[in-house]
């Protein structure tokens, strides 16, 4: 079990729903008391009762819950509940520049790219990438890793993941790391808030997507322009789909050959990043320095916001 050294004492962590709702309220209410056993302050805007059909509220209360927590002094950190579908239907009433002038540090993932990506387009204000109320903090045991990178990324200014994964390109580029859930990036292209990133890092990850609708999603990214512009694509997890005798030998790995063929773009693998139990937290907005040498990866964030001791 991840244990708390101290430095996240006095932290105050605010819980919002921008998307869907808590199904187990038994659970949240074990992510509050493992966030308070760090010694951090929890306020939860999310209000169990006041969930509105497949959602954490209205869409009003839910901008409403963002907005609070943001313009709450005694919050440095906002936590997403969880993600499903919700997010898209804030966006053009989220006050986005707000929210990047409250030096808050909002995290999330899964439907939250789309957040992450209308704050980065807006303002060019970093978010993160990473660990939601459910299930990451509610779970009966929580995943160690996943908790001690979050910790590790959020109260310093600089972070190295690394992670071993044959059969990847060599490449040493720097530039903008910025993604999320790739499904929620194809849904935005075309839009306002997808953010133009030129010789940037883009990392990728999604769940329950037969590899055919991955590449589909990519290829729309492709024939949009953005993926050409981009020094680097990194897989994050793919997983829980199922093959059948129909796709002859059409898999993941046929899929990835295919992509890597069409594209001018080195595309790396292995990204511990995703809808997985273990997974890394990573700042989307900041600068990046990806190097591999075809085996081992390590990518090195800095430039972003982080809780210093100053910070409350």
């Amino acid at each position: 079990m991840f244990v708390n050294d101290g430095v996240c004492a006095g932290v105050g962590v605010a819980i919002v729903a921008p998307g869907g709702y808590a199904p187990d309220e038994m659970a949240l209410s074990r992510a509050e008391a493992l966030l308070a056993s760090y010694g951090c302050h929890v306020k939860s805007y999310y209000e169990p009762a006041a969930k509105h059909q497949r959602f954490g509220g209205t869409d009003d209360a839910r901008i409403g819950q963002i907005h609070a927590a943001a313009n709450d002094p005694d919050i440095q950190v906002v936590l997403s509940l969880r993600g499903g579908y919700g997010m898209s239907r804030l966006l053009h009433a989220i006050d986005f520049s707000m929210l990047a002038a409250s030096g808050k540090l909002f995290v999330g993932h899964s439907d939250f790219t789309a957040f992450q990506m209308g704050l980065l387009v807006r303002t060019g204000a970093v978010s993160f990438s990473g660990p939601m109320i459910c299930d990451d903090f509610s779970r009966p045991e929580p995943s160690d890793f996943t908790l001690h990178h979050f910790w590790q990324c959020l109260r310093n200014p600089e972070c190295t993941v690394r992670f071993e994964v044959r059969e990847n390109p060599v490449v040493d580029v720097s530039g903008v790391l910025w993604g999320g859930n790739l499904a929620m990036l194809a849904h935005l292209a075309g839009t306002p808030y997808l953010p133009q990133i030129d010789n940037g890092i883009l990392f990728v990850e999604d769940i329950n997507e037969h590899p055919y609708r991955v590449e589909r999603m990519l290829l729309q990214l492709f024939h949009a322009g953005v993926l050409s512009r981009q020094k680097a694509i990194v897989f994050g997890d793919f997983s829980n789909y199922r093959l059948s005798d129909y796709d002859n030998g059409y898999d993941f790995a046929a899929m990835l050959a295919y992509l890597r063929a069409q594209l001018n773009v080195p595309v790396l693998t292995g990204l511990p990043f995703g809808h997985i139990r273990d997974k890394v937290t990573l700042p989307v907005g900041c600068t990046a320095h990806l190097v591999s040498n075809g085996e081992s990866i390590r990518l090195t964030m800095s430039g972003y916001p982080f809780l210093s001791l100053t910070n409350w």
